[in-house]
């Protein structure tokens, strides 16, 4: 399996997920915000957190512009998987590849913790080896990772079964608790939580490689 991450100005948690990827059995490419095309043969793309372009305007904003970003737009338009963490998960909602925005946190400050989430579906390629319900605790650390949608979509993304994550206690004040959230094909997924960041023993529990495990095998037996 190759995976392809993409790195922008700011970028700070891109080499933890190379690290998660290559754990996980995946051959991995780092690609340049101002690259045009993804790798030959990519099957998933990963853009990490961090503050890319420092944040400017809106958080995820300019990366979304980026010549990389058009790529990997059309990758997942045609299908590829795709997945944002933190300032990844701006970023894909900026690009219009997931619903919604996120917006400052709720009090106003940074958070950066270790949370509980639920998982919500096992109904996709990245929650596969986790059983709908299970509690897991992943660190967070950003500053607008409120979660906001208008009432439709909300509606859409519960019924759909689309919310691939929810807090267990709310930190940021994102609705309906969400956490990370599917596309349509549910091949997408966007989470403010770094599971990169809990997925070797070092890191206290490896919670978070269940889901570069679950995914790279999705892959491999499709």
């Amino acid at each position: 399996m190759h995976a392809a991450v993409v790195v922008c100005p700011g970028s700070n948690s891109d080499r933890v997920m190379i690290v998660a990827f290559e754990d996980a059995g995946a051959k991995v490419s780092m690609v340049w915000h101002k690259d045009t095309e993804l790798p030959a043969g990519v099957d998933v793309v990963g853009v990490p957190g961090g503050f890319s372009f420092g944040d400017y305007l809106r958080c995820g904003a300019i990366a979304a512009n980026s010549p990389i970003c058009r790529a990997v737009k059309s990758h997942a338009e045609r299908g590829g998987y795709v997945l944002g963490i933190c300032n990844g998960f701006q970023v894909l909602c900026e690009t219009g590849l997931l619903p919604g925005t996120l917006l400052r946190n709720a009090k106003l400050k940074y958070i950066c913790k270790a949370i509980d989430l639920k998982v919500e579906t096992s109904e996709s390629a990245y929650t596969s080896g986790y059983a709908e319900g299970d509690a897991i605790t992943i660190p967070i650390a950003h500053h607008d990772g409120n979660f906001f949608a208008d009432p439709d979509t909300l509606a859409a993304l519960e019924s759909d079964r689309r919310v691939a994550f929810r807090y267990v206690d709310n930190p940021n004040g994102s609705l309906n608790d969400i956490a990370g959230i599917l596309s349509e094909n549910r091949r997408v997924l966007g989470m403010m939580p770094h599971p990169e960041r809990m997925a070797d023993p070092v890191h206290g529990n490896t919670e978070g490689r269940v889901l570069f495990d679950s995914l790279i095998g999705s892959l491999q037996t499709a």
